[in-house]
């Protein structure tokens, strides 16, 4: 079960972890969907690459910058990346619904600057 105050964060700060163990933390976006937390993210980013080699990952929620908010808890996972046309537009879907038009100018904004490409994947951890 994801806790509330991860579901409920506007960003989260999601760590990954380097092939020598080292760990890298990147503030997301995240949605609850079910009994996982999606993200989404460019295909070609540092976590997708990392993810393919370890899919291991922590989860606390944070600001903007990745500054961890106070007292929050840190919760570990395992990611999997949800990758092609319907799995991309599950999580396109489930951002959209939780970030409205935030999300919506976004998605709609980088797509029409990359022609009509939207090179994302999804990714999805389990608790």
């Amino acid at each position: 079960m994801i806790p509330d105050t991860l579901a409920r964060s506007p960003y989260v700060s999601l760590v990954t972890h380097r092939r020598n163990g080292a760990p890298v933390a990147t503030p997301v976006w995240a949605v609850a969907d079910g009994d996982e937390l999606l993200v989404w993210t460019r295909e070609d980013s540092g976590k997708v690459k990392r993810l393919r080699n370890d899919p291991r990952v922590t989860l606390t929620p944070c600001d903007v910058r990745g500054r961890l908010t106070e007292g929050a808890q840190t919760v570990e996972g395992t990611a999997r990346l949800l990758e092609g046309a319907d799995a991309l537009l599950r999580v396109r879907r489930a951002l959209a619904g939780k970030y409205g038009l935030r999300f919506r100018l976004m998605d709609t904004g980088g797509a029409l600057l990359r022609r009509g490409r939207r090179p994302h994947v999804g990714i999805a951890v389990r608790l």
